[in-house]
């Protein structure tokens, strides 16, 4: 009983920071747009980072996530990724009408792993909250701390599949003008997450000078 009042926690803290704006909900509705299975691409891809990142800082990883360099070159290399991310959709949606939306370049796959590594805060939120969780979960043993990492992923799953379902059947209905404006909006929201992490990053440079 005690393990699931602690899964049932998992759940509520990990929705609280999977549905909170930020690049990768942009990025999943701006790639939902053209296709519907991008949320669940992407969940893969934040996976592939995710996983591997639980048991290292069980292991002591945190520290360095903690670390002021860690945070300066994370947060220019993530800022600097958005920035072409957005340019790119920019540039997209300023060819003629009845050219196809090309998002980005990249697959949702690769677009998942990026805005992972790339976003200070998500491994930050790792090394402070998630990594509570994450002791927590290694006290009950190794099996519910498998359990643990699970239902922490699947709460981005089944979001970023919802976001990119609704995005995908949103532009059938609104039709090519409104998408273009949704995709632009997208972009945007991305071009400022990008200026934001490098301000950031230079602020923390700046302070420590």
């Amino acid at each position: 009983m005690e393990l699931i009042f602690f899964l049932a926690k998992v759940v509520g803290i990990s929705l609280s920071g999977v549905m909170a704006p930020g690049p990768v909900t942009a990025a999943a509705i701006a790639m939902g747009a053209r296709n519907r299975f991008a949320g669940v691409l992407m969940a893969i891809g934040h996976g592939i980072v995710e996983f591997p990142l639980i048991i290292l800082i069980t292991l002591g990883m945190d520290t360095i996530l903690k670390s002021t360099t860690t945070k300066i070159v994370i947060g220019f290399a993530g800022g600097v990724f958005l920035l072409f991310m957005a340019i790119q959709m920019i540039r997209s949606l300023s060819r003629t009408q009845d050219q196809e939306v090309k998002v980005t370049r990249s697959s949702p796959v690769v677009a998942g792993i990026i805005l992972s590594v790339g976003n200070p805060f998500f491994l930050i939120w790792w090394a402070s909250v998630g990594l509570n969780l994450a002791i927590t979960a290694a006290g009950f043993g190794i099996w519910a701390f498998a359990l643990f990492a699970i239902v922490h992923w699947l709460c981005d799953l089944i979001w970023l599949s919802l976001l990119s379902w609704a995005s995908f059947k949103g532009s059938v209905l609104l039709g090519p003008r409104n998408q273009r404006i949704v995709l632009l909006i997208c972009s945007l929201a991305l071009f400022g997450f990008g200026l934001f992490f490098i301000y950031n990053a230079a602020d923390t440079i700046i302070k420590l000078l």
